[in-house]
C-alpha cells in the first residue's frame, strides 16, 4: 500500500533511505497512529523527512500519492477506498459535525456515501464541470474539488472554500522552504543557520541549571549559579553590489541583508559598486563624500571574518582587469587586484550571484569573476546559500 508512496518520495528528490521507509512502516504496525489521517501525515514526515529544505517537496508527494483523479487511476482509488468498515465509520465521527451526520444518514450513511464514489468512478469517462452527480468541479456532487457539499471527498483542490469535505489529500504547510523557490527571510535564515559556532559571551546573566544542581548538591543548602548567553561567535563581512544592474534584485538582497543582521550578532557590511576598488561605503546616500578606504577595512577586520560578497558580477570585462577601467570614477588598480587582496585577508569567502546559475555562462565578467573567487561563486537561492555556507565553513 505504501511502496508508491516511497517511490514518489524518491521521485520527488527527497533521500528517503530504505531504512527510514521500513522504520516508518514499523511504526504504522505499532498501531502509533490508528485512524488519524492528520497523524499520519506527521508520523510519515517524521519518519522520511531529515531536512527541512524538504519539507515543501514532502507536502508535494504526499498530495501526489494520496489524493485523486489528477495524480491516480481510478483503479487505483478503488483499491485504496478498499479500507476496513470500522476505520471508515471512524473517519465519519470524527471529521463530521452532528448536523453533518444527521444529513449523511438521511442520505443513506457513508456506506452509501463510499458506495457511490465507486460506482461513479467505474461509470464516469472523463473530466466534468458543474453538476450534482459526476465527479468535477464546481458543482454540488459530493466528490470533486470546488464545490459544495456537506459530505463531500475532496479531491485535486489545493484549499478549503466551505470546510466541509470529509477527506483532503492535499495539505501543503510548507511551500516556502523548498531549496528551488525563491527566497525571503525566513528561507535565508534556514540556510544561514548552519553558518553557526556558539560562544559563551558577555556578563553572567543566564541560569546554569547544571551547575546550580552540582552547587546545591555539594554545599547542602540552594546556590544558584550563572553563566554568560551563548552567542553565535561566528564573524561575518557583507559587501553587498547597489546600483544598475543589481537594481532589479534589491528586494532579495534586502531579504539576505535583513536576515544576516538577524543571525549574526558579529556582522560588519559595505557597498560597492560592480566590482571591488580602492574605497567602499555605508550609506548610499553619502557615497561619494564618505567612503571608507578598502585598505582601511583590511586592516580594520582580521583574517577569522568570513567575507561574502553579493552582485550579479554583469561589468565590462575591463572593470576587473584594467586600472581606470571602473564606469563611475578613475581606478588606479584594477578590480581584481583588490578581489585578490579580500581573498587573502579573509581566506574563508564566497560570492553570491542572484543571477539564475543557468545565465552565468553568457556573461564574460561572470566567468572572471568565478575565476578569480576559484569557483566559489553559488546563486542567491536556498539552496546556493546553503552550498556557499558549507564552502565556508
Amino acid at each position: 500500500m505504501f511502496l508508491r508512496f516511497f517511490e514518489t518520495l524518491r521521485k520527488t528528490g527527497i533521500p528517503v533511505s530504505l531504512r527510514e521507509y521500513l522504520g516508518f512502516l514499523e511504526s504504522m504496525a505499532a498501531g502509533l497512529v490508528t485512524y488519524d489521517i492528520d497523524g499520519f501525515y506527521y508520523l510519515a514526515r517524521t519518519a522520511m523527512v531529515k531536512d527541512e529544505r524538504h519539507l515543501d517537496r514532502f507536502d508535494r508527494a504526499f498530495a501526489e500519492a494520496f489524493k485523486g483523479l489528477e495524480a491516480i487511476s481510478a483503479d487505483q482509488v478503488l483499491d485504496a477506498i478498499d479500507l476496513p468498515r470500522e476505520w471508515l465509520e471512524k473517519m465519519l465521527e470524527r471529521t463530521l459535525t452532528a448536523k453533518e451526520k444527521a444529513e449523511v444518514e438521511a442520505l443513506g450513511g457513508f456506506d452509501k456515501l463510499m458506495e457511490t464514489l465507486k460506482k461513479r468512478l467505474e461509470e464516469q469517462k472523463g473530466r466534468h464541470q458543474g453538476g450534482s452527480k459526476w465527479i468535477g468541479t464546481a458543482g454540488t456532487s459530493p466528490y470533486g474539488a470546488y464545490g459544495y457539499n456537506p459530505e463531500g471527498v475532496r479531491i485535486g483542490q489545493k484549499e478549503s472554500r466551505h470546510q466541509r469535505a470529509v477527506k483532503v489529500w492535499d495539505k501543503r504547510d510548507f511551500r516556502n522552504l523548498d531549496d528551488q523557490v525563491e527566497l525571503g527571510t525566513r528561507n535565508i535564515k534556514v540556510a544561514l543557520k548552519r553558518l553557526r559556532r556558539w560562544a559563551r559571551e558577555g556578563a553572567a546573566e543566564e541560569l546554569d541549571l547544571p551547575g546550580t544542581i552540582r552547587a546545591t548538591a555539594e554545599h547542602g543548602y540552594l546556590d544558584v549559579k550563572t553563566r554568560p548567553e551563548r552567542h553565535n561567535a561566528v564573524k561575518v563581512l557583507l559587501f553587498l553590489d547597489v546600483g544598475g544592474s543589481m537594481d532589479p534584485f534589491i528586494k532579495v538582497v534586502e531579504e539576505l541583508f535583513s536576515a544576516a543582521r538577524a543571525e549574526f550578532k558579529h556582522l560588519e557590511y559595505y557597498y560597492f559598486h560592480n566590482c571591488l576598488y580602492e574605497g567602499v561605503w555605508r550609506d548610499n546616500r553619502r557615497r561619494w563624500d564618505r567612503q571608507t578606504p578598502t585598505a582601511e577595512v583590511l586592516r580594520t577586520y582580521g583574517g577569522d571574518y568570513k567575507a561574502i560578497f553579493v552582485g550579479d558580477a554583469s561589468m565590462s570585462p575591463y572593470e576587473i582587469a584594467h586600472p581606470g577601467g571602473a564606469n563611475e570614477h578613475w581606478n588606479a588598480e584594477s578590480g581584481q587586484v583588490w578581489l585578490g587582496r579580500a581573498r587573502d585577508q579573509w581566506p574563508s569567502n564566497v560570492w553570491l550571484n542572484p543571477l539564475p546559475e543557468r545565465e552565468w555562462q553568457y556573461t564574460q565578467s561572470v566567468a572572471m569573476i568565478r575565476q578569480i573567487f576559484e569557483n566559489r561563486m553559488f546563486p542567491l537561492t536556498l539552496d546556493g546559500i546553503g552550498r556557499a555556507v558549507k564552502a565556508l565553513t
